[in-house]
């Protein structure tokens, strides 16, 4: 896996990924930006979240589920002194289905991409605190 960063000015940075998609990073303008991107401790979040959520998406896929829509909300807390890192992150899952949909294999797929399968969430969990919970919404 390859990536780029780039600086622009101030503080945004843009960074490509050796996939060949990009983003812009940028800081809050009381640290030399202008907010036009996601930080990148947002980043960081955010690509523990997306790859997550692609487990579990893939996980009740791959077991027949009626799986029509899956959201993970993210909370993290950081240290206050710097290096300010993340302490603690929850994700919280909303797995939306159609009837049939089976809460033990929600709580099944969340729980094996949280000890198996989520590179991400597994590699920060040697340092920071992660907890998961799940909610199962059935639509018609």
């Amino acid at each position: 896996m390859q990536g780029r960063v780039k600086w622009v000015e101030n503080a945004m940075f843009l960074a490509k990924s050796g996939s060949g998609h990009a983003v812009v990073m940028d800081g809050p303008p009381e640290g030399g930006g202008q907010n036009m991107g996601v930080r990148p401790m947002e980043m960081l979040l955010l690509g523990v979240g997306g790859c997550s959520a692609y487990d579990v998406v893939h996980i009740l896929k791959k077991a027949r589920q009626p799986i029509m829509d899956c959201e993970v909300e993210l909370n993290a807390e950081r240290a206050e002194t710097i290096p300010k890192v993340f302490t603690e992150i929850n994700m919280h899952f909303i797995v939306k289905g159609k009837e049939g949909l089976k809460a033990a294999q929600v709580e099944r797929a969340v729980k094996l991409s949280a000890e198996k399968y989520c590179s991400a969430s597994i590699m920060l969990a040697h340092a920071v605190k992660i907890t998961h919970s799940h909610e199962m919404v059935l639509e018609d």
